[in-house]
């Protein structure tokens, strides 16, 4: 009985996945569009979110500043979920909602990317950071579940929307970082491209 609950996993998350390939792949090659441009204008990603999503926020950065699969330059990316210092100093003084947008608010530039990672759509906190991220003119890269939730009503035509076709965060987490590994891959295939054609 275990087993085949373990087994049914593995079954969801597949067709899951299958299922949001082609939903998803559009919104995927915009934000790489987005995140290249970004880059190569000389700017940085800034990526944020709770709980399961810090920790894919923290993936992704260490991808782009490391390196994904192939040697590279590190890019600029910085998640700002990890200076327990600023998270705790902005949500004692100010408001817990306020932990990101301070950041965005501190450390973005135009043409700066933020990438914002809620399974609901409706982390206050992430969704402040998006209107921050607005104001400073950046592009955000919104990475979703169940419909889009709140984000939906943040986002700008400029945006870029990966919301994934599900309703259980598990499934929706287990996208998001495949959807992650699919930026990295593309934005260094774009990247190096560029640096063997020049």
């Amino acid at each position: 009985m275990l087993e085949q609950r373990i087994q049914q996993q593995f079954f969801d998350s597949a067709d899951l996945k299958y299922a949001a390939a082609e939903i998803l792949s559009r919104p995927i090659a915009d934000a790489v569009s987005a995140i290249v441009g970004c880059i190569t204008g000389g700017g940085k990603v800034l990526a944020c979110g709770n709980g399961g999503s810090a920790s894919d926020a923290q993936h992704f950065a260490a991808e782009f500043v490391g390196r994904y699969e192939r040697e590279r330059p590190g890019l600029a990316a910085i998640a700002l979920t990890v200076d327990s210092s600023i998270l705790t100093a902005v949500g004692n003084d100010y408001d817990f909602n306020q932990i990101f947008s301070k950041q965005v608010q501190a450390l973005g530039q135009p043409g700066d990317v933020l990438l914002a990672i809620t399974t609901s759509g409706n982390s206050a906190n992430v969704l402040a950071a998006v209107e921050a991220a607005h104001a400073k003119e950046m592009t955000v890269i919104a990475l979703t579940g169940r419909g889009g939730g709140k984000m939906n009503q943040h986002l700008s035509e400029t945006d870029v929307h990966i919301s994934v076709p599900h309703e259980r965060t598990a499934r929706i987490q287990e996208v998001h970082i495949l959807a992650i590994h699919c930026l990295c891959d593309a934005v260094d295939l774009q990247l190096l491209g560029e640096q063997e054609n020049t």
